[in-house]
């Protein structure tokens, strides 16, 4: 349907604008003269955003319509990097402090992940509307694959865009959210509000979406402590300069998105598979992905290590969706999704700093504790296949 790929184009060039970010974050930070930890500080800054906003926006898409709320999230998401390319212009002419540099990159950082908080949680309420319950499993891998394109172009855009000014991928990533917004004004129509009831409204411990929330929590800190991580490793483990740090971190990124691509095109087809087995599976797999990256010092083995990992994590984030959204009523899929991206945000204000830090302290020790968030996961998962085999064979 027209409508449903538009949604995935959407989704798609918002990522590519999020990651062209993350591509030169590092960078970003060390010409600023600015520690590891301010760039961790300013990402968790943008998680607290995320976690206050993200069930905020799925409410008000239920009550408003998830057209209405998109399109807002588009426009801000787009002038929120316009205002990072510009800081990031000027603070190289001018002659500001520490304090002015720090705090106007955590308050434009802020901007972003308080406008983008909306886009994943409102496209999922989107499917969820719009698929039986037998379909979106199918349907959120395929948002996830195009989730991984952006993945692919973001990087590999800012990449090149970086070598010749570490603001260019700021410029670009401020025009897609805008053709964005302009597609989604076009190609999709509006839908019925749904009628929210005050005492039903789902919780943040319910317990029918608890194993997601963690699953999307843990998913998250690890996919952050290899997002914040790979500019530094690159310039530190591989003896790079800044522009050409940006190139490789780029070029790791893009190969994940590959990664990401060819493994949600194969959750899609095997959505008959259940979401359970797959997240146990799924988080062993990021697991082992990560394990080779503490002994590799080559741009190769980075990019194999991260590729690996990214197979697991991209069985994980679409089984939570399915699993949560199958879970809840019709007029609770906006509050189901927000749930799960601010079990997302969450992950954004722990993870940031913590990780930084722990760089800091140690090389691997950021990627020891991701190691470990997978292996936890996978128990957990597990646990849960297992209790539910036991009531079966118990019976009612």
């Amino acid at each position: 349907m027209p409508a449903f790929r538009s949604i995935l184009i959407i989704n798609s060039l918002c990522i590519a604008a999020l990651m062209s970010f993350v591509a030169v974050v590092g960078p970003l930070v060390r010409t600023l003269r600015l520690a590891e930890w301010h760039g961790g500080l300013a990402v968790t800054m943008a998680g607290v955003l995320w976690v206050i906003s993200a069930r905020r926006w799925g409410r008000l898409s239920d009550v408003r319509g998830r057209k209405p709320v998109l399109l807002c999230s588009l426009l801000g998401f787009s002038l929120s990097f316009l205002a990072l390319a510009g800081y990031f212009d000027m603070a190289q002419r001018m002659a500001w402090s520490l304090p002015v540099l720090l705090v106007l990159l955590i308050f434009v950082r802020g901007l972003m992940g308080l406008f983008y908080a909306a886009i994943p949680v409102v496209s999922a309420a989107w499917l969820a509307d719009r698929f039986p319950s037998d379909e979106r499993g199918g349907a959120m891998a395929k948002l996830g694959a195009a989730n991984a394109v952006g993945m692919v172009l973001g990087p590999l855009l800012a990449g090149v865009l970086a070598v010749r000014h570490l603001s260019l991928p700021m410029y670009l990533a401020t025009i897609l959210p805008l053709s964005a917004c302009l597609l989604l004004w076009i190609k999709v129509p509006a839908t019925a509000a749904q009628q929210q009831d005050e005492e039903s409204a789902l919780t943040c411990t319910d317990p029918r979406i608890r194993l997601p929330a963690i699953t999307m929590f843990l998913a998250a800190c690890t996919i952050i402590a290899a997002q914040m991580c790979v500019g530094f490793y690159a310039m530190d483990r591989l003896a790079l300069n800044a522009h050409d740090g940006a190139r490789v971190a780029g070029q790791t990124m893009a190969g994940v998105g590959v990664t990401l691509i060819v493994t949600q095109l194969l959750v899609a087809r095997l959505h008959r598979v259940p979401q359970l087995r797959m997240i146990a599976l799924g988080a062993l797999l990021a697991a082992a992905g990560f394990a080779p990256l503490l002994l590799t010092s080559t741009s190769l083995g980075l990019l194999a290590s991260y590729s690996i990992a990214a197979a697991g994590l991209g069985m994980l984030i679409p089984s939570a969706q399915v699993l949560a959204a199958n879970a809840v009523g019709t007029n609770e899929q906006g509050l189901a999704a927000g749930t799960l991206a601010a079990a997302q945000g969450m992950a954004s204000v722990v993870s940031p700093l913590t990780f930084t830090l722990l760089y800091q302290w140690h090389w691997r020790a950021p990627f020891l504790l991701a190691c470990s968030a997978m292996i936890l996961l996978s128990v957990l998962s597990f646990g849960r296949l297992a209790k539910r085999r036991s009531a079966s064979v118990r019976g009612p």
